[in-house]
């Protein structure tokens, strides 16, 4: 069975940081591309950074310089450090990966940045 699982998630101060995980199990052949998503309350959900296989990066503007993805693949793991956290990054997190073609997603992990 196919699962996601994210950590890392909790409260945090203003220019604080945090370092969510996400493992993925079940999965019978490489993983293609992992991304980390967010959905803050009444807004929709956003892109925040993708990594590829072969550990290409993108990343939203608004993490630009503060955030940092990266992914074992030996592990089928992916990681994101979140530094110098701002209030406007508080949200749920989401880790999503693409495998043969389709999106597979984890239940998401909390991030509160108090001011």
């Amino acid at each position: 069975q196919v699962q996601l699982v994210e950590s890392g998630g909790g409260l945090v101060q203003a220019g604080g940081s945090l370092r969510l995980s996400c493992t993925a199990s079940g999965f019978r052949s490489s993983i293609d591309d992992m991304y980390w998503y967010r959905q803050a309350p009444g807004k929709q959900r956003e892109l925040v950074a993708s990594i590829s296989r072969g550990g290409s990066t993108n990343y939203a503007d608004s993490v630009k310089g503060r955030f940092t993805i990266s992914r074992d693949n030996a592990k089928n793991t992916e990681y994101l450090q979140m530094n110098s956290l701002k209030p406007e990054d508080t949200a749920v997190y989401y880790c999503a990966v693409l495998y043969w073609g389709m999106y597979y997603w984890g239940e998401g992990t909390l991030v509160t940045v108090s001011s």
